[in-house]
């Protein structure tokens, strides 16, 4: 079982990650790297150290030979295009983006600063490169899925654990433009299950409660979650509310079933952003994004929450909890 993490941050959201600042650096290069995430610091603790680690492990000390000018939104995407302003005029050598509005906003800040992307949904058909296999430009990185055959594994899922399931809950966040087409191709594969979806729009923790009312109102049975950052802000509050309006959950990544979903079943974001370094390691060697291959994911996890089927007075089958990568009890 993986053990969660408490750990409280202090300080501004826009703040240098302490581990950048006032270190002693060594003669030679030393490698400015910006980072920029809509999620809030605390969030992204564990994201941090998984692509810290990954520069570790291919010899990169933050604050010796590199450092880290972290930016966080805090869930706030009308934040960003500031922050990515910012870290262009802090003149660094390549900009990391967890998600799609964030290389949004670094691509309008800048078309010269190479950019990594980690977490992207559908990278070609939403513009951010050219091709997976050359992405043109200064962007290139990792997507989050593998394309639309991933998104029916959740509903199949849900309907392993819940058999009668034919009304479903979609939350949705509409700010984010590329949500807007996988809402459709959801909607779309929901059907060939046989599932009537309810689709319900949270852009912020203020229109939670009526998306719940909603899908009550509506008589949803259960309901995913889209892949989006500022939702993935709210996941503590999403999960409780569920729990609440007695309704099991499914999501994209392992942290929203850590935060109390019933399961999620996605790509590892924690290897992705360990992967992202190797990005970062060619750039600094020399090689174009423009040039670099964007990668799909290759690593998927199913994680079931115990404590929340038991919550809802679920009996999760058998055959479901033998395929899981992690259940947490």
């Amino acid at each position: 079982m993986r053990r969660r993490d408490f750990i409280t941050l202090l300080g501004g959201a826009a703040a240098t990650w302490p581990l950048a600042a006032h270190a002693q650096q060594p003669a030679g290069r030393v490698y400015r790297v910006g980072y920029l995430s809509i999620a809030s610091r605390e969030r992204s603790l564990r994201f941090v150290e998984a692509f810290e680690d990954g520069l570790r492990r291919l010899g990169y000390r933050v604050g010796e030979n590199v450092t880290i000018e972290y930016r966080f939104s805090n869930g706030e995407m009308e934040r960003l295009p500031a922050l990515a302003a910012e870290l262009v005029r802090l003149g660094v050598d390549i900009i990391i983006a967890g998600s799609n509005p964030s290389t949004v906003a670094t691509m309008t800040a800048t078309t010269t600063i190479p950019i990594v992307m980690i977490s992207i949904v559908d990278p070609v058909g939403t513009r951010l490169v050219a091709s997976l296999a050359r992405p043109g430009g200064n962007v290139t990185g990792l997507a989050v899925d593998a394309g639309g055959e991933i998104l029916g594994k959740r509903f199949e899922l849900l309907k392993e654990t819940l058999p009668n399931l034919s009304r479903l809950g979609i939350m949705w966040n509409p700010d984010v433009a590329v949500n807007r087409s996988r809402q459709v191709a959801m909607t779309e594969t929901a059907r060939t299950l046989g599932l009537t979806t309810i689709p319900v729009e949270v852009s912020g923790v203020d229109t939670l409660e009526r998306a719940f009312a909603a899908m009550t109102k509506e008589r949803a049975q259960a309901f995913v979650v889209q892949g989006d950052s500022v939702l993935h802000e709210y996941r503590d509050q999403i999960a409780e509310m569920a729990i609440r309006n007695r309704l099991p959950s499914a999501a994209v990544s392992s942290q929203l079933a850590e935060a109390g979903f019933l399961l999620s079943y996605g790509a590892d974001l924690l290897d992705r952003y360990r992967r992202a370094a190797g990005f970062v390691d060619k750039i600094f060697k020399g090689a174009k994004p423009a040039d670099l291959p964007a990668e799909q994911p290759t690593k998927f996890e199913l994680v079931i929450n115990l404590k929340t089927a038991k919550a809802l007075g679920l009996d999760v089958p058998p055959a479901l909890l033998a395929r899981a990568d992690e259940m947490i009890e």
